[in-house]
């Protein structure tokens, strides 16, 4: 986001001291905190008569009164609105910085009164995100007739930042970005790694780097977290970071990233052993061999050799893990990847996850980079065919067992999916399944958003929550339909 002038930082400061001094100043009750004053391009409580643009992109009714959020798209500002109603009718905004979850308590950020003799009125012009603080904001619009209830819009922001489906898609995704942990929804960690990594896609798919801060913020932040270097007992989530660093090291060329991802994939080589011939444990606390953490490998493996000159040792382990993966019996006969293997090293049934399917499709695309084995791009296409065609429902990706909540780890399955799928088809001549991520894509933009650009996890539509899971996958699936 760009920083405020000086000369904005300088009047912030200002009207947040008289701001404290309208709200808590001439009353002997308790007061609600005031409201801090964010100085942007303006600061907070500009007139709505300078404003070059009105767009009201969400509304609601109460008691006949219609109550509507304006937005000054050029200037990232927006007020709100009651109309057809009354003298002491009164209307305000709530701002939030983190998708509308909470904002702050009796905020209500410009509230007035419809003045005697009225029937309607407006509040001054804030500005939607807090460019100083990272804060990455939404403005709803709230109204309340004298003596009646209160109603509010649904939570919807600016086009800054938000200019397309993917930039939009990724500006709702960093609403969920923690200030103070640095990580996704708080504490999320290996999902946390792959909504990272979605956002570094966009930034070089999608030309805009408002939220590269995100990479360096992360980083040193959860350096020294859990094993340090982004290390920890779960194998699979070493594999997630590891390949976070690597796009992260693509995208910044910053070396500290591309050693991470060694550290990492180091960690994973120590905890290959013999059980089952071969492959890298799942955890350190067993010896159950599956096939996402092994698929992490392969392609982690085959990155760091494709990016370290000279490099022999990764190549190697990445030949290793080929060789025994598609030997391990985790292909099944309808080329879908199960989950793992039994304790007698078979093929154990277990459900065939979408992530499961995607990410050997990037492995193996990146292997290919890395041997120049036009072969294993025949076997990664034979790999889709069969999964985009067993995975979808109408038409849809939809993930086996789909629920409707975003909180925990499947929400962020099938972005891995379409993130593997995507790498595929770009470097495959015809594109063959660009036509599908579009339609993907298609489905979910028009059945499975609202209009804070916040999906679901249906994109053929249907009812369900928000939350970063499923809006790191949508992200994803809207880079690998761009990209």
């Amino acid at each position: 986001m760009k920083p405020a002038s000086s000369t904005s930082a300088v009047l912030c400061a200002v009207l947040t001291t008289l701001s404290a001094l309208a709200f808590g100043g001439l009353s002997s009750a308790p007061a609600a905190a005031a409201p801090s004053v964010v100085c942007n391009k303006y600061c907070d409580a500009r007139d709505p008569a300078l404003s070059p643009q009105d767009r009201v992109p969400v509304t609601t009714t109460v008691s006949s009164r219609s109550i509507a959020l304006h937005f000054d798209d050029s200037d990232a500002m927006g007020w709100a609105s009651i109309d057809n109603g009354g003298s002491n009718d009164r209307v305000w905004l709530d701002r939030s910085m983190d998708g509308g979850r909470t904002w702050p308590e009796g905020s209500r950020l410009g509230d007035t009164a419809v003045p005697s003799g009225g029937r309607g009125w407006r509040t001054q012009m804030y500005n939607v995100d807090d460019w100083n603080t990272q804060g990455v904001g939404a403005l709803r619009a709230c109204g309340q007739p004298a003596g009646g209830s209160i109603a509010c819009t649904p939570w919807a922001r600016t086009t800054w930042n938000a200019g397309s489906r993917s930039t939009a898609a990724a500006t709702a995704l960093m609403m969920s970005f923690d200030r103070g942990s640095k990580l996704f929804g708080g504490n999320g960690w290996w999902t946390g790694a792959n909504a990272l990594t979605a956002v570094i896609d966009n930034i070089r798919i999608s030309g805009m780097g408002s939220y590269t801060y995100a990479i360096a913020d992360m980083y040193e932040k959860n350096l020294n977290a859990q094993g340090g270097q982004f290390r920890n007992e779960y194998l699979d989530d070493t594999g997630w970071w590891g390949l976070a660093w690597i796009d992260a090291y693509d995208l910044t060329g910053d070396r500290r990233y591309l050693d991470t991802a060694r550290a990492d994939a180091d960690h994973m080589y120590a905890n290959w052993n013999n059980t089952c011939g071969g492959g890298v444990r799942w955890s350190t606390n067993g010896n159950y061999k599956n096939a996402i953490t092994n698929e992490l490998f392969l392609q982690l493996t085959s990155a760091l050799h494709n990016r370290i000159p000279g490099d022999t040792v990764y190549l190697e382990r990445a030949r290793n893990e080929w060789n025994w993966f598609q030997r391990s019996g985790m292909i099944n006969g309808d080329r879908m990847i199960n989950d793992g293997l039994s304790d007698t090293c078979a093929n154990n049934g277990q459900t065939a996850w979408t992530y499961n399917q995607g990410v050997i499709l990037g492995a193996l695309t990146e292997f290919h980079e890395a041997t120049g084995d036009s072969g294993l791009l025949t076997t990664a296409r034979g790999l889709a065919d069969a999964s985009t065609v067993r995975l979808q429902t109408d038409g849809v990706l939809r993930e086996p067992g789909e629920g409707d909540s975003c909180t925990g780890d499947g929400p962020s399955f099938k972005g891995a999916y379409v993130r593997g799928l995507g790498t595929l088809n770009r470097h495959l001549a015809d594109r063959p399944y660009a036509p599908a991520l579009t339609r993907w894509a298609n489905s979910a933009y028009d059945r499975d958003r609202n209009p804070l650009d916040q999906y679901g996890p249906h994109w053929n539509g249907g009812s369900g929550t928000t939350g970063y899971g499923c809006q790191q996958s949508v992200l994803d699936l809207l880079n690998a339909a761009t990209g």
